[in-house]
């Protein structure tokens, strides 16, 4: 077998792409008022961080100031998230999870952890530390910019 890069990489973005509309098939169907998964990274964002700037989450998302104001507005009207204003610069706006955004982020985050946990039984144990390794090592490259083995 000749090693095909664009071959692999192919297979690796249609897998990805099928784990995560799949994931948020389930979450959907076992979740009442769900939201888009671009709210919940959002969410999860937010609650990772404990405080953050739009600006923060526009970068980290790589997606425009005008679609994380979409976004936050969206999760600020469920309740699910706040703004607030640095005291000393008002031009300055931090977001935090509400009560509430803390309390969905739990369930979903238990959601994910469940429906996740239901397919990792079909492998062993070192399979999947296999696999997180692998996928922690291209994560923290990519994050680099770095494109060397």
């Amino acid at each position: 077998m000749t090693f095909n890069p664009q071959q692999l990489i192919q297979r690796y973005m249609s897998a990805q792409s099928t784990v995560i509309k799949q994931l948020f098939q389930q979450l959907d169907s076992s979740t009442p008022n769900t939201m888009t998964p671009e709210q919940f990274q959002t969410i999860c964002i937010i609650y990772d961080q404990g405080t953050c700037t739009p600006t923060y989450l526009a970068d980290t998302l790589m997606v425009g100031k005008s679609s994380i104001t979409a976004i936050v507005s969206r999760l600020a009207d469920r309740g699910l998230v706040e703004r607030s204003r640095d005291d000393s610069d008002r031009r300055q706006v931090y977001l935090s999870l509400t009560e509430a955004g803390q309390e969905t982020y739990q369930h979903m985050s238990g959601k994910v952890h469940a429906i996740v946990s239901s397919y990792l039984v079909h492998f062993q144990e070192e399979e999947i530390e296999s696999f997180i390794s692998k996928f922690e090592r291209l994560a923290t490259l990519m994050a680099e910019g770095s494109d060397t083995k």
